[in-house]
C-alpha cells in the first residue's frame, strides 16, 4: 500500500456462508436438534476445522490478478491506488473498485455495505489505520490502555500487558519501559507496587499516547537497520528513506533478555540483537539486495572474523549466512535510536543527525545502497565470509591428509 493516495476496504458479509458444501459431504454436517430432527448444511457452517483456511484461500484464489492493488484478508479486501498514466488517484480507484465488483459479481460474493469504506484517506487495516501518511495505532485501542486503571494484582498486570504488548511495534523501548513490572510476574515474587512501577506504568502510557506515524514498508527502496544492547535489554528498528529524503521508522522491535543471555559478553550482546533484529524484520530483509546493519559496538569487526569462533558465535553466523548484509559501525551517540530501544535515556530526538561521516580503519569498500544514499563511507564487516573459509580450508586440508591412502 505504500505509495497510495486513497483507499477503501470492502467487508464481505455471511463468508463462510458463502461457499456451497460439497453434495457428498452434505450428511456429515448433520445436526441434531431436541425434536430428534437431522439438519444439514447446505452451506459451510462455522466451527469446521479447516472452514476459515477454506475461505481465505477462495477469496485469494478470487482475487489474485487484482492483488497488485487489492490485497485480502479472510473476509476484509483492501482496495488502493495512486495516480499513474496521467489519470488522478480516484479515477484509477474508481477503475480498480469495478475490476473488484467485477470478480465478486462473477463469483457471487456479497459485501456488507454498511461496513465498507469507499474512496477515503485512511481506512482500518488489521487493527491499524493506514494512509498515504503512513500506519498508526488504533485510537481505540491505546484510549483502552490509558484509561486502564492501576493494576491490583499479577492477573490485572498480565491483562494489560496483553493489550499493551499488542501496540509494541509502536513504541520506543518498550522492553526496558515494562522491565520493572515484569519482575512483578515472577514466579514466588510477592505483589508489592511500587513508585518504580508506577512510573513505568505512566511511561508506557504516555509513550503509546505519543506513538508515532510508522512509514508502510517500500519494496523499492532499501530498508536498513539500527540494533542495540544494554544489560537487560536488546532493541531494533527497521528504517528507510522516503520520497522526501526523510528517514522513517517502519517498525520498532525490543525484548528483555533472558536470565542466561544477561551473562554473555558485551559482543555476543551486540549479535544477538543483531539476530533478534533480522530474525523480526526477516520477511522483509530475506533475499534483499545488500542492505545495511547499524552498531554502536565497534569490536564486532574484529569478534566476526575471529578465526577461533566460540560454538554460540559459530551457530549465529551460520544464520547470518542467510542475509546479505553489510555491518556500519556508528558510535552511541549518533546511534540515538537504536540505543533508545535497549535503554531508557533522557534525550532529543531532533538531535539525531544523518549526514554524519564515519571515518573509515577498514580496507573492505563493500557500500550498500543506503551508504550512497547518506554519502557515509563506514567501516564494513563481511560476517560470513571468514566461517565459508574455515569450512573450504577444512575440507581441502582433509582431503590431502585422506590422499596417501587411497
Amino acid at each position: 500500500m505504500s505509495g497510495s493516495a486513497i483507499y477503501s476496504a470492502i467487508d464481505l458479509t455471511d463468508g463462510f456462508y458463502q461457499i456451497l458444501m460439497r453434495e457428498s459431504d452434505i450428511p456429515l454436517t448433520a445436526v441434531s436438534t431436541p425434536s430428534g430432527m437431522l439438519w444439514e448444511w447446505l452451506v459451510m457452517p462455522q466451527g469446521l476445522k479447516n472452514a476459515p483456511a477454506t475461505f481465505n484461500r477462495m477469496v485469494s484464489h478470487v482475487l489474485r490478478p487484482l492483488r497488485a492493488f487489492a490485497p485480502s484478508y479472510f473476509d476484509d479486501i483492501f482496495v488502493h491506488s495512486r495516480a499513474e498514466d496521467g489519470l488522478s488517484a480516484v479515477d484509477v480507484h474508481l477503475r480498480h473498485l469495478r475490476k473488484v465488483f467485477e470478480k465478486m459479481r462473477e463469483n457471487k460474493l456479497y459485501a456488507n455495505l454498511k461496513k465498507c469504506v469507499f474512496c477515503a484517506p485512511e481506512i482500518p487495516v488489521l487493527g491499524c489505520y493506514v494512509s498515504k501518511s503512513g500506519v498508526r495505532a488504533d485510537p481505540e485501542k491505546i484510549s483502552s490502555i490509558c484509561s486502564w486503571p492501576t493494576p491490583k494484582n499479577q492477573t490485572e498486570l498480565r491483562q494489560w500487558l496483553g493489550l499493551a504488548n499488542y501496540l509494541h511495534k509502536y513504541t520506543k523501548d518498550y522492553a526496558g519501559l515494562i522491565q520493572p513490572m515484569s519482575s512483578l510476574l515472577k514466579k514466588d515474587v510477592a505483589w508489592n507496587w511500587r513508585p518504580e512501577h508506577q512510573g513505568a506504568f505512566d511511561a508506557v502510557k504516555k509513550s503509546l499516547a505519543s506513538a508515532p506515524v510508522l512509514m508502510l514498508p517500500d519494496t523499492s527502496r532499501p530498508f536498513h537497520v539500527v540494533c542495540d544492547a544494554s544489560d537487560f535489554a536488546i532493541g531494533c528498528a527497521l528504517m528507510q528513506f522516503d520520497a522526501e529524503g526523510r528517514e522513517r521508522v517502519v517498525s520498532y522491535q525490543s525484548r528483555q533478555m533472558k536470565p542466561a543471555e544477561k551473562n554473555y559478553p558485551v559482543h555476543d550482546k551486540e549479535l544477538l540483537a543483531m539476530r533478534y533484529a533480522l530474525i523480526k524484520f526477516r520477511v522483509y530483509l530475506l533475499g534483499e539486495q545488500t542492505f545495511a546493519d547499524y552498531t554502536d559496538h565497534a569490536s564486532l569487526r574484529t569478534a566476526m572474523k575471529s578465526p577461533h569462533p566460540s560454538q554460540r558465535m559459530a551457530r549465529w553466523l551460520s544464520f547470518f549466512a542467510e542475509y546479505n548484509f553489510v555491518m556500519h559501525y556508528k558510535p552511541g551517540k549518533n546511534n540515538i535510536l537504536a540505543d533508545a530501544l535497549s535503554r531508557r535515556p533522557d534525550y532529543d530526538p531532533r538531535r539525531l543527525t544523518r549526514h554524519q561521516g564515519i571515518p573509515d580503519d577498514d580496507d573492505d569498500d563493500d557500500d550498500c545502497a543506503t551508504c550512497v544514499t547518506l554519502g557515509i563511507n563506514a567501516t564494513v564487516t563481511s560476517p560470513v565470509l571468514p566461517l565459508r573459509q574455515q569450512i573450504a580450508d577444512a575440507g581441502r586440508y582433509a582431503r590431502k591428509v585422506d590422499a596417501p591412502n587411497a
